[in-house]
């Protein structure tokens, strides 16, 4: 288990070779006391964090919106990536960042559409960290005044406890799901800035309830933003975008006069 997501996942199987991303997964194994997992946990997170901090950094003096996508599997954030960037092509430039456990093809989507886009493979691990974005961003371009997406694995669990240096967490939630998941899963909804409602256009041959969705939601953060949209039949979608790019503007006027830290990277698959 791992200790600090909760989760079944072996986080030692990153195809990482020296980078250290085990949690050291042995929460109930004999010999390991309570007091020495909440240790390795805080040293996990504190590194993570350092890791953080260096890409908010880098980014801040790019005046680069960064954007963490959270969900389930299943909930459509690869077909809302792929339609978000086409309908920015010309007004604003888009780099990707894919997580998953296995195969490149949401990045190969992604590259359909003419955006720059790299593969993290995580083998059993259940979400990226701050050190596996900061190598990334090594590898593609980090736009100017532009967006950094990030695709993190398909899992409301694990990825709320890990900062990769966003502006901001948006959660994705399909319609297709359950609208209790903000109240099964507090952590990931407390965590982030935006809801977005997907799926929406098929709201009419399903039994979900978006008041109610939107309101257990709240009841965990009651600043959460949420937008209600469908991909598929664009219905919503320039709400999205108009959130993006005052998230863009907002970078752009914070920007620090010059610098950037540049971090070291990992040693985890890439597919270009």
């Amino acid at each position: 288990m791992c200790i600090t997501c909760g989760c079944g996942g072996d986080g030692a199987t990153f195809d990482a070779g020296s980078h250290d991303h085990s949690h050291d997964h042995h929460s109930h194994a004999p010999g390991v006391s309570a007091s020495r997992i909440v240790e390795i946990e805080q040293d996990l997170l504190s590194k993570n964090n350092a890791f953080a901090e260096n890409n908010r950094q880098r980014l801040a003096a790019r005046g680069c919106f960064a954007l963490n996508l959270v969900s389930s599997p299943g909930s459509g954030k690869t077909t809302l990536l792929v339609e978000t960037i086409k309908r920015l092509q010309g007004r604003l430039a888009v780099s990707v960042i894919e997580g998953d456990q296995q195969t490149s093809q949401d990045a190969e989507r992604i590259r359909a559409t003419g955006a720059p886009a790299l593969q993290i493979n995580t083998g059993k691990g259940c979400h990226l960290d701050a050190h596996m974005v900061a190598h990334a961003m090594e590898r593609i371009p980090v736009p100017e005044g532009g967006v950094l997406m990030i695709e993190n694995v398909g899992n409301l669990v694990c990825p709320a406890a890990f900062d990769l240096g966003e502006a901001c967490k948006v959660v994705v939630l399909s319609v297709t799901e359950g609208e209790d998941k903000p109240i099964k899963y507090p952590d990931m909804f407390a965590a982030a800035s935006l809801m977005i409602l997907n799926k929406c256009d098929l709201l009419p041959y399903l039994d979900f309830d978006v008041e109610a969705a939107i309101a257990f939601a709240r009841r965990i953060n009651p600043g959460l933003q949420v937008i209600q949209l469908s991909a598929r039949s664009g219905d919503g979608m320039q709400e999205w975008l108009d959130w993006i790019e005052k998230g863009v503007v907002s970078a752009q006027a914070t920007r620090p006069a010059s610098g950037y830290v540049r971090v070291s990277g990992t040693s985890a698959r890439f597919h270009r």
